[in-house]
């Protein structure tokens, strides 16, 4: 039987703000247990919640990043059950009216296809604490000091069908929210994380699987790995005449696969009733006109343009706009040295790589975006040639030369790396080269027309030694082409 996978994701966004949704407590990580819980956050008697107005203006900045309805009124919930790390004994939410209702997120396929993927609404919440389990000898630590964070939950319709579509998802809900600024995303953190929800059917079938719900993955690789066990999982458990029960699942990733965590009947009991501590919301048309202009440039559109303005292929304009610090880069050594397919390919090729090497984010790169505008630009107007820019590269990444667009020219005149492109120079090199190759120059001349073209990277290779690597290479072939073929 073909079985077709079906797959939605509720992805938790930590909101940037300093404080947390409905407090004045700090939201700043890695601080010592409990020392950031305040009473609102604990829930004490008598207090009341505040509700953190920037929180609100992040939530509504990604309804319309995503082409949302942003509906003028929405309300706050109380979601009851009990947790140890649930303070309150609720958690205040949005069910019923949440501040973004449908909108869509474009994915970019393997095959460079695009697909929209609905989002069902996404709604404001506050985090629980945290259980701690390491350490404790046999007992659970709590830490409260993420208790009252302000999350936006993101819920899609199951509109996606693979792992991988399940990940280009993730990662462009990743690129909304840091292009906006509303969330540093660090999924090692917890800035961003979300539960998979998994069915399997029989192709064809209209009527979707029993789902299993995978809890709290928090990388895009982890996201790949659980769905591809789960699937499988689901399968051969339905061709073996068993049936998938609806459970709530955790994610191994030592091990690579799911386990059961508990069952899921098919409502919970969590007597959702508005907050009597918080009024509705009212967002006038003002104030998200206001908040629409403020909009940056999001990864669809750049990637867009990028592509219809700068020329660059599908491809390219994917990865360089995947990331607002990326984009960014890339553009400002486009602009440095005015060729953007060149810019595109040094960003993509010796940056990325070095980068890729030592472990570093783009943000943190040892050469700026500026200096390699100035290297580009001295390759394409051949002042060097590619070799030597290597080690012009090489040489702005250990920190010699300036700090700005002329870097790479010290370094070129500091390194006597300027190409030779006197032709009267070149030739005289190739003179030499031939008068000492006796044996090469027999061997060429005696070869067929059609074999002699890769017999030429021999004195090639001898001139550029000759040269230190400095002769222009186009001159160097063209110039010994002519001699050698004179010789015949």
């Amino acid at each position: 039987m073909q079985w077709e996978t079906v797959i939605g994701l509720e992805v938790h966004v930590q909101l940037a703000t300093r404080s947390k949704i409905f407090s004045g407590a700090s939201t700043a990580f890695g601080a010592e247990p409990n020392s950031q819980a305040c009473a609102v956050d604990l829930g004490l008697p008598g207090v009341l919640p505040v509700l953190n107005e920037q929180a609100v203006a992040m939530a509504v900045q990604f309804g319309l990043g995503i082409h949302a309805e942003i509906p003028e009124v929405s309300v706050f919930d109380r979601k009851n059950y009990f947790y140890p790390d649930l303070p309150k004994g609720y958690q205040t939410s949005q069910m019923y009216h949440p501040i973004v209702g449908p909108g869509e997120v474009e994915i970019t396929l393997e095959d460079g296809a695009t697909k929209r993927i609905r989002v069902h609404h996404a709604h404001l919440e506050e985090d629980a604490g945290k259980s701690l389990h390491e350490d404790f000898h046999g007992m659970t630590g709590i830490d409260l000091n993420r208790a009252g964070t302000p999350l936006l939950e993101i819920v899609s319709e199951p509109d996606m069908r693979s792992a991988k579509e399940a990940a280009a998802y993730l990662k462009a809900i990743h690129s909304i929210v840091t292009y906006l600024g509303i969330s540093d995303g660090n999924m090692a953190e917890g800035s961003m994380r979300c539960d998979v929800n998994v069915s399997v059917r029989p192709r064809g079938q209209a009527s979707f699987g029993t789902r299993a719900e995978i809890k709290n993955v928090n990388s895009f690789r982890f996201v790949e790995r659980a769905i591809a066990f789960e699937v499988e999982r689901q399968i051969e458990l339905l061709e073996d005449g068993g049936e998938v029960v609806q459970e709530t699942r955790l994610f191994d990733p030592e091990r690579d696969e799911t386990r059961s965590m508990r069952t899921k009947e098919q409502a919970n009991d969590y007597r959702y009733f508005p907050c009597p501590d918080l009024l509705p919301v009212v967002l006038d048309r003002a104030y998200v006109d206001h908040l629409r202009d403020t909009l940056p440039e999001l990864p669809a559109d750049k990637r867009a343009r990028f592509q219809d303005q700068l020329g660059l292929s599908a491809y390219d304009a994917g990865v360089l706009s995947a990331s607002r610090e990326m984009a960014e880069y890339f553009e400002a050594v486009k602009d440095a040295c005015g060729d953007p397919k060149q810019a595109a390919n040094w960003v993509q090729g010796e940056l990325s790589g070095a980068l890729n090497r030592e472990g570093l984010p783009i943000q943190d790169s040892p050469v700026s975006a500026t200096q390699l505008g100035g290297l580009i630009a001295r390759v394409m107007d051949d002042t060097i040639n590619g070799k030597a820019a290597k080690q012009v590269f090489q040489a702005l990444w250990n920190g010699e030369g300036g700090g700005d667009a002329n870097s790479a020219d010290e370094v070129i005149e500091a390194k006597g790396l300027k190409q030779v492109t006197d032709t009267g120079a070149i030739e005289a090199m190739i003179d030499q080269v031939i008068a000492d190759s006796p044996a090469q120059v027999a061997q060429y001349r005696d070869a067929e027309p059609d074999k002699r073209g890769k017999m030429v990277g021999y004195f090639v290779g001898q001139v550029m030694k000759a040269s230190r690597g400095t002769a222009n290479p186009q001159q160097v072939n063209a110039l010994l082409k002519e001699k050698l073929d004179a010789l015949c």
